[in-house]
């Protein structure tokens, strides 16, 4: 688990808040096209809010139907796609739970960055005294935090100032990450921020908006993959950031999931956060 979610019995539990109202939520698959959600917290409304909050998270209402039919005899991902048809990226219940472990696992390996999320949550993160659960750091709590408390959890010193500048955007209303008509605006003004690039942007889109046309294309995984498939098969060949969207482009609008199945058909287990 990420040190957000606990597993029970096949029961995934995850807290989140609606405002300052903790909400835990609780999913079971019952069967390929059957999941159950339940929901716990002292309104109705937070619960529904919840729950609606962890299904964009899971995707569970994304119709790919069209992804479906028009790439499931693709000569790269066909196999993946037909075997695999519920595959959806690992989501975020909160953008800007997404946006901040993007900004973490910049240039740096996965398990090095996840150990710093642990600690974030920890230190940072809000406790449900009932639950005994955890939720990732708000905003409002980041923002306010000097750089060099991030930087003793061992973020870099640039990746630590740009976390706490993107929170106070986001803490200001200046960003609205839940405003998914006009994105764009948004993603302008983070980009703004030294020490974000388009891959954490991209990673924001893909698993905190549910946006299936983004492509982290600076990740490693994918420099790899497509130099290789580039490459006719030499294991040693890199592709540019350019090249991988350009291979990616026929699969509008679809390129971040289809991104996902061409890193499963070529064996790779998860994609290397190692881009900014």
């Amino acid at each position: 688990m990420d040190g957000l979610t606990r597993l029970r019995g096949g029961v995934l539990h995850r807290l989140v808040h609606a405002g300052e109202q903790p909400v835990l939520v609780r999913v079971a698959q019952l069967s390929p096209r059957r999941v159950l959600f339940g929901a716990r917290a002292a309104e109705r409304a937070a619960a529904e809010w919840g729950i609606e909050r962890m299904r964009l998270a899971l995707g569970v209402d994304q119709d790919l139907s069209g992804f479906y039919e028009r790439f499931r005899f693709d000569p790269l991902i066909g196999g993946s796609v037909r075997t695999s048809p519920g595959l959806r990226p690992a989501g975020k219940p909160d953008p800007f739970e997404a946006l901040a472990w993007a900004i973490c696992e910049q240039l740096i390996e996965f398990g090095r960055a996840a150990a710093i999320e642990r600690r974030l949550i920890l230190r940072l993160g809000r406790r449900c005294e009932w639950s005994g659960m955890r939720d990732a750091p708000t905003a409002a709590t980041l923002a306010g935090q000097a750089p060099a408390l991030l930087e003793s959890m061992d973020l870099s010193g640039g990746r630590a100032l740009a976390l706490v500048r993107a929170a106070r955007e986001v803490a200001s209303g200046r960003v609205d990450l839940f405003d998914t008509s006009q994105p764009e605006q948004g993603w302008r003004r983070l980009r703004a921020i030294r020490g974000i690039g388009s891959w954490t942007i991209q990673m924001l889109a893909l698993t905190g908006q549910g946006r299936l046309d983004q492509l982290p294309a600076g990740d490693v995984g994918y420099l790899k993959l497509v130099g290789r498939l580039r490459a006719g098969g030499d294991p040693y060949a890199r592709a540019t950031e350019e090249e991988v969207m350009d291979f990616f482009a026929p699969y509008a609008p679809w390129a971040g999931l289809a991104g996902l199945h061409a890193l499963r058909s070529a064996g790779s287990v998860a994609v290397a956060r190692v881009a900014a």
